[in-house]
């Protein structure tokens, strides 16, 4: 039936999967995949059943895959491919031209604002205990800063390129350093973020900063502000000097480092210029720069989500950008959720909120009669020879259900039921406890300064299973104090039930006769009233089993799925652009609700009235007829009486051990779904997750330090599933402009799927890095080191020499010897 859905969606992965080259017909491709995958969420349930393997684009596992069952983990890597495409295709942009400069800072905007959809409406809901090192909070943050900051510095551009004043340029220029400052904080706090790229923000954010101040001394010698020029372009040296202090490490490329060198030197003539005007001219103070007022800013860049990512809802269709949106005939997934939401609220409602009221209305009986002596007192004395009828028919219904057979089955079953669940609960409990001791064991073995993962119990998915073990452990107990109650019930009433299943000569026996053979004349007409009342009691009772049948029936005969898939095509033809979940079926439930069940719940109250007025007639009548019975005498009749009604309990308390036997079944078999598939296995599942992690971190601790690696004069070439990931190139200064820094965009890796062959893994494209006068620089790569590395470099067998040419001597030779004395030159 889904046959060509199926066939459909698979070709649009295969389509968005191998989007590797920076090109503008990748972006369909990536939407479209991304759009079916949303809609198919609201189909299929998250864990669909399906494993997606990804690498991840940043951090240190970039060449092991992360595997997981989870539908929005494949929506998060498909966007972020689709950002970094953004990110590409914003870097090779042409930034000789105006046009060319306002297509990469339009990519850049659409690239944060992917990422920030993926942050805030992806991220939430994926439901995985850990996310990729890559698309956490933090680095999806620093991404849409990185993003928004290179996007503003195209504006800067612009201006610069189409001369607009210094004043405006400042503006941008500190915003951008701002930008580059905020995207740096978040790198920090990322676990995927290397130095290389923080120390690469950072320089940015110095250099423009410095910019920034320059331009504005600028606009202050334009304004002959000549103290206030100082200060400026004091503040800018100091600005550059941390910029190349950051340039220093090696980790930020040449060209930003020369961009670096040459605004420092423009700026630092200026100043010399700007000083020694105002010294033998202007005479003008400089001002402190605590006293500088803070450069305003002028924001340009902003986070953009494509309306095909943000609403892919509105772009299916026949003749629509995405196509038909596939499984469409296919019952949503959250349809079947709210079915089974609607059936567990109505079971709850009729069994707790009705049937558990009737309940407890009727044990509300039982139990005054039991504390009246009825109807014991009532059948000694109508049939004071033999045995009353109701109490041979309860006998019958005792000896045809087998009850002490069917009970003790009952507890037999209960104790199968709850052995079952407490031993796949303390498998459970026994995973956790050996994974907690393995963790131990290797924290133990390589220390904790390089074991650096949380404790089991530290873990967050580790917490909660520890505290859910607790949980559970309070559920056993609470069980274990029940079940002993309703034993204990059970054995206060096993001889009588001995009596009640035995033949009808051991039930004579038991109920002794009474002396009186006849009813009193002036006992008579109440003992008319009280069964009268009593037979009343009987009627209500009969009435109200027969209302919790019809409440069960109409349980099993509410079927809700015609009238729900109904509700689930008007809401979608009401909201096309929004996807089902079960909360919109709200209102549908309470309307539904109120029309089939409210009627029995208002019928409670009027249930619980007339059993208080039947009752109060029973008391005031049960009164009149003890008082009338001391009066005449009672001789003879109170161990006919107590016999009849212990009978009479009993029956009443075995069908009251029934129904909680009932109930223990049920608890347990609910009990064996938490213990199972709530407990167990998720313990499982985390425990495999923490072995593999273990294995990884064991792996990199046995790494060689270090010390040990040579350094090679020829690097070798990364391979082709390791993506490189290298800060970028700063383009070369704009002519006239030598003190203007401008930064190519950065490139935001992508992501390569794991296909069939998990070993075959394809190559990442090298990204170019565009300059802004359409050069192409490429990505850089390590810097090859001279033919001899270590030429000038000293090591223990050179022994000491100060300056003069090396000599040829040998190493033992020209060890240096405190009695030759030392040579200079």
């Amino acid at each position: 039936m889904f046959k060509q859905d199926l066939e459909v969606i698979d070709s649009l992965r295969k389509d968005a999967v191998n989007v590797r080259e920076p090109h503008a017909s990748g972006i369909k491709k990536l939407q479209m995949y991304a759009g079916q995958l949303v809609w198919v969420g609201g189909k299929f349930p998250i864990d669909i059943g399906a494993d997606f393997s990804w690498y991840p684009a940043l951090g240190y596992n970039t060449e092991r895959p992360m595997v997981r069952n989870n539908l929005k983990y494949e929506l998060m890597n498909i966007l972020y491919n689709l950002a970094a495409l953004y990110s590409q295709l914003a870097l090779n942009a042409p930034r000789g031209s105006t046009d060319g400069i306002k297509t990469a800072a339009n990519n850049f905007s659409l690239a944060a604002g992917v990422f920030q959809h993926i942050k805030t409406a992806v991220l939430p809901e994926l439901r995985m205990s850990d996310p990729p090192d890559d698309m956490d909070d933090d680095t999806l943050e620093c991404l849409i800063q990185l993003m928004l900051a290179q996007s503003q510095e195209c504006f800067w551009q612009k201006a610069v390129m189409d001369g607009y004043k210094d004043a405006s340029i400042a503006k941008l220029a500190a915003r951008v350093s701002d930008l580059y400052n905020l995207a740096g904080e978040s790198a920090v706090k990322s676990e995927a973020i290397s130095s290389a790229w923080i120390h690469h923000m950072s320089a940015k954010h110095h250099h423009f900063a410095a910019a920034a101040q320059y331009r504005a001394a600028c606009d202050c010698l334009e304004k002959r502000k000549y103290g206030e020029e100082i200060a400026r372009l004091k503040d800018a040296v100091a600005c550059v000097s941390e910029g190349i202090k950051e340039a220093k490490n090696g980790s930020v490329s040449r060209t930003v480092a020369d961009d670096l060198q040459g605004l420092k030197r423009k700026v630092e003539e200026d100043l010399k210029r700007a000083e020694k005007d105002n010294d033998l001219i202007y005479l003008n103070a400089v001002p402190p720069k605590s006293d500088l007022k803070l450069l305003d800013r002028a924001n340009m860049a902003i986070a953009r989500i494509p309306p095909q990512v943000a609403n892919p809802y509105e772009y299916f269709g026949d003749r629509a950008e995405f196509g038909p949106a596939l499984f469409s005939r296919l019952v949503p997934f959250s349809v079947h959720v709210a079915t089974s939401i609607y059936e567990e609220r109505r079971d709850r409602m009729i069994n707790q909120n009705i049937i558990q009221e009737l309940e407890n209305l009727t044990d509300k009986i039982h139990q005054l009669l039991a504390s009246l002596g009825l109807p014991g007192s009532l059948q000694a004395l109508e049939k004071p020879l033999g045995l009353p009828p109701s109490l041979v028919q309860r006998a019958e219904e005792i000896r045809q259900a087998d009850a002490i057979g069917r009970l003790q089955r009952s507890f037999a079953d209960i104790d199968k039921l709850r052995s079952a669940d407490l031993a796949i609960f303390e498998e459970g409990k026994a995973a956790l406890a050996s994974e907690e001791e393995e963790d131990q064991r290797l924290r133990v073995k390589s220390g904790t300064d390089r074991w650096n993962r949380p404790e089991s119990r530290q873990d967050p998915q580790g917490s909660r299973l520890w505290a859910h073990t607790v949980e559970i452990e309070g559920y056993f107990a609470s069980s274990l104090s029940s079940d002993s109650l309703v034993r204990d019930k059970f054995s206060s009433i096993q001889d009588l039930l001995h009596v009640l299943s035995g033949p009808d000569r051991g039930l004579t026996d038991y109920v002794p006769s009474s002396r009186r053979s006849d009813i009193p004349e002036n006992l008579k007409p109440v003992i008319g009233r009280l069964r009268g009342a009593y037979n009343d009691v009987l009627r209500l009772e009969s009435r109200r089993r027969k209302k919790v049948e019809s409440l069960r029936e109409s349980a099993r005969r509410d079927d809700i799925k015609p009238d729900i898939l109904k509700e689930a095509a008007r809401l979608e033809r009401t909201y096309p652009n929004t996807a089902l979940v079960p909360a919109h079926f709200e209102d549908f439930f309470d309307k539904r609700l109120d029309q089939l069940y409210e009627p029995e719940l208002a019928a409670l109250d009027k249930e619980a009235k007339d059993q208080d007025r039947i009752l109060s007639d029973v008391q005031r009548i049960n009164r009149e007829f003890e008082t009338q019975k001391r009066q005449l005498g009672d001789r003879g009749n109170r161990e006919r009486e107590q016999a009849l009604q212990r009978l009479d309990n009993a029956y009443f308390k075995y069908k009251e051990i029934i129904n909680n036997l009932e109930v223990g079944r049920k608890f347990y078999n609910d009990l064996n779904k938490i213990v199972g598939q709530g407990f167990r296995d998720v313990v499982r599942g985390w425990a495999a997750q923490r072995r593999m992690e273990a294995r990884a971190l064991e792996e990199e601790i046995s790494m060689p330090p270090l010390s040990n690696l040579n350094i090679s004069s020829h690097h070798a070439t990364p391979q082709a599933h390791g993506p490189v990931h290298a800060p970028p190139h700063a383009a070369a200064p704009a002519p006239g402009h030598a003190h203007a820094p401008m930064q190519a965009p950065m490139q935001a890796p992508m992501q390569a799927p794991v296909q069939q062959d998990m070993y075959n893994q394809p190559a990442h494209p090298a990204a170019n890095i565009q300059s802004w006068a359409g050069e192409a620089v490429q990505q850089p790569r390590p810097v090859q080191p001279p033919q001899d590395p270590m030429a000038g470099m000293w090591n223990p067998s050179m022994g000491i020499r100060f300056g003069g040419p090396p000599t040829s001597q040998s190493p033992g030779s020209s060890t240096w010897k405190p009695n030759s004395g030392i040579k200079f030159g």
